[in-house]
């Protein structure tokens, strides 16, 4: 055998040595209660990456894939709990957390619960209140991630609550994305959460808009998704220029597209042409129009902020 067959097959044996080693290894052990899309992606980064894992669900055919993969299927909610030192909410809504946990609240006391269900900011402290009363550490988690991005680049989670459990389990946190803490106030996570998802929401259906303005002209959506996604790329460019328009609180800074400028009557005489709604325009003309009848039509767009936190 030749010298670099022999270093090759050394090689090759480290590597299915690496290979059979686990990735991470702690002995925190974790429970993930809800395996919906975004649980079983969240609790799959956590067995790949070593940790003992313990799952469930309402419905136990959706734990089959953690299972085989290595998770611990738990019978019961409260089998998950007693079996981990951190808990994992990642349930429907707020009410589905209380109906999860209020029965096993006495298994909590002690343990770290994480709760990744999308809720309120005054729900997120509820919970935290809740958890206080019962001797439960209470972090509260806002996803911003779709369950394919869970692990990879782009994808990141808002924190808040207790800043002990963060930095003790920074390690865990970090296997689902970019870990931000944003402060002891429970409530702030999901306050940024639902803040930027208020910016998606709108994007989307703004896309839709014009997408259904083309229409009529035998445009699919597919063309004019692409013409949409780089147009509305370059324009967040101009984010910072708002952002730092709005915290000086001077809206007559030069070199600031006007609000008369800004005006939505063209569209909205072009989309009812097309005979689409214009609800959505509507509602954009309605902050725009305040703001140049109280005699701002000079300033710049960024005042509609105004329009937003102050309405009438």
């Amino acid at each position: 055998m030749s010298i670099s067959v022999v270093r090759e097959t050394i090689s090759a044996r480290k590597r299915a040595g690496r290979n059979r080693r686990v990735t991470k290894h702690s002995d925190t052990k974790v429970a993930v209660l809800g395996l919906g899309a975004m649980g079983s992606a969240l609790a799959s980064a956590v067995v790949k990456a070593g940790y003992v894992t313990t799952v469930w669900n309402r419905s136990p055919r959706k734990a089959d894939a953690l299972g085989a993969e290595g998770a611990v299927v738990a019978a019961t909610a409260r089998d998950a709990v007693t079996a981990s030192d951190v808990v994992v909410a990642c349930l429907f809504d707020a009410a589905s957390v209380r109906e999860v946990l209020d029965p096993i609240a006495d298994s909590l006391a002690g343990r770290t619960l994480v709760n990744v269900t999308t809720t309120s900011p005054e729900a997120a402290r509820e919970f935290a209140s809740w958890a206080a009363e019962r001797g439960v550490v209470y972090l509260d988690g806002g996803i911003m991630a779709v369950p394919e991005m869970i692990g990879s680049p782009g994808s990141s989670v808002l924190y808040s609550g207790s800043e002990g459990a963060f930095e003790r389990h920074r390690p865990l946190l970090d296997l689902w994305g970019e870990s931000v803490y944003c402060g002891e106030d429970a409530g702030m996570a999901s306050l940024y959460d639902l803040a930027l998802l208020s910016g998606m929401y709108v994007m989307f259906a703004g896309f839709m808009h014009g997408a259904a303005m083309v229409a009529g002209a035998g445009v699919s959506a597919r063309e004019f998704a692409g013409r949409s996604a780089a147009w509305l790329r370059a324009m967040t460019e101009g984010f910072a220029g708002f952002a730092e328009v709005i915290d000086g609180g001077d809206y007559t800074v030069p070199g600031q597209q006007s609000l008369e400028f800004s005006s939505l009557d063209d569209l909205l005489t072009a989309s009812a042409a097309q005979g689409i709604s214009t609800e959505l325009l509507d509602a954009v003309q309605k902050l725009i129009q305040p703001q140049i009848d109280a005699g701002h039509g000079k300033e710049g767009f960024a005042r509609v902020f105004e329009s937003i936190k102050h309405p009438a």
